[in-house]
């Protein structure tokens, strides 16, 4: 079989799921399409997880479900890097991470059939009164007009609707940012515009662990939850302004692959984690700014059902890459003005990371690590180009 173009026929979606788990949720997102009459044969799926997991059992449900799809664990993924000539980066996907959702996206890159890439996570479930594929797929595109939001911090915060109830800002919001003062007006969007398809969340928000522990939760969620009714109107931020790119609830068109990079986190000298969707973010807004393009945000809305943890867990996966995160943005803001497509200016982000010297940041080296592994990225998927498709046995 072809294994780079394996997809069922018709397929244009490739639905990336990192699980070790909770991979039933596939479930309900296959019987949430079927009920609102999105074509699953549209759908393929890709279950990232490891070796010790029940792989036998993951491909059976998809079987059980008659939907195209995959599974790889750790050494399917080793093989398929061998398969397409691109051993010599497997380190940029690293090892038991969330940021191995970038292996999906390496699968998609290698499939030119697909179109468009949807993540999700494996503690969540779709809304039954919605059409979770459906909407996404109407987001990417959207034309007309839509609510535009701005801060004076040129920060936007995905949860501003309802925050002088609840107060909360996401995972990777920058404490620097808070207290911001928001505007809202109304901007004209053309079709193609929207790259991606930012779903929010009910239920258990995303938030980091100092936030959670100021809401006074020792279990990794957070005492204050969200529900439908703190999301109102769909919204885009403003040129100049970043907001938290979140990849449990994330639709994409396939063109943003090169600057959407999930980064390298957790397994590395620094013991920096958390961030590998909020800094893959930072990069790809910045890109769309300078490409006229648009992050759309708001539905569909996803229940998110944070498993309880010790929220000093995740606090020591956070602390190491704070200061960083306050900083990011900035190190980026005029990085590629003249970039023609998403690999330039990417290429543009990575050189100021990578040639960069940030010894008045803890970790600072981290980021020229990060910068080294966005040009690996960027050469890893110039050599799928390169690599013919895998002939029929």
């Amino acid at each position: 079989m072809d294994e780079r173009r394996n997809a069922r026929d018709g397929s244009d979606v490739c639905v990336i799921v990192p699980t070790i788990r909770e991979y039933e949720c596939v479930r309900a997102y296959v019987e949430n399409a079927r009920e609102h009459g999105f074509d699953t044969s549209r759908l393929h799926f890709v279950l990232v997880t490891e070796d010790f997991c029940d792989v036998a059992e993951m491909r059976s449900m998809l079987d059980a479900l008659d939907v195209s799809g995959e599974v790889f664990d750790g050494s399917r993924r080793e093989e398929w890097y061998a398969e397409n000539g691109v051993g010599e980066y497997a380190h940029v996907v690293p090892a038991a991470s969330h940021a191995e959702t970038s292996f999906g996206l390496l699968y998609m890159w290698a499939n030119p059939a697909f179109e468009y890439g949807v993540f999700i996570d494996d503690d969540t479930l779709p809304h039954d009164d919605e059409d979770y594929f459906g909407r996404h797929m109407a987001n990417l595109a959207f034309e007309g007009e839509v609510t535009r939001v701005r801060s004076d911090e040129n920060w936007v915060n995905v949860l501003y609707e309802n925050a002088d109830e609840h107060g909360l800002y996401p995972r990777g919001y920058p404490y620097s940012a808070m207290n911001e003062t928001v505007e809202t007006d109304a901007v004209e969007i053309e079709g193609g515009e929207v790259v991606a398809s930012q779903g929010l969340w009910t239920n258990v928000p995303d938030l980091d662990a100092v936030r959670i522990l100021m809401d006074g939760d020792l279990e990794g969620q957070a005492q204050t939850r969200t529900s439908a009714d703190d999301f109102g109107e769909d919204f885009v931020a403003a040129r100049g302004n970043y907001l938290t790119v979140c990849s449990m609830n994330l639709a994409f068109r396939r063109e943003v692959i090169p600057a959407f990079y999930q980064l390298p986190m957790d397994d590395n000298e620094w013991e920096v984690g958390r961030f590998d969707d909020i800094w893959s973010g930072v990069f790809l807004k910045r890109a769309c700014d300078v490409l006229d393009k648009r992050i759309y945000n708001g539905w569909p809305l996803c229940e998110h059902n944070k498993a309880a943890r010790s929220t000093f867990d995740d606090l020591h996966n956070e602390v190491a890459g704070l200061e960083l995160n306050e900083h990011l943005w900035e190190l980026v803001h005029d990085a590629g003005a003249d970039a023609a497509g998403y690999a330039e200016a990417y290429d543009a982000m990575a050189d100021r990371l990578a040639d960069g010297e940030f010894d008045e940041y803890r970790n600072g080296e981290f980021l020229v690590h990060v910068g080294e592994h966005m040009r690996d990225w960027l050469d890893c998927l110039e050599a799928l180009d390169r690599t013919p498709a895998v002939a029929d046995d």
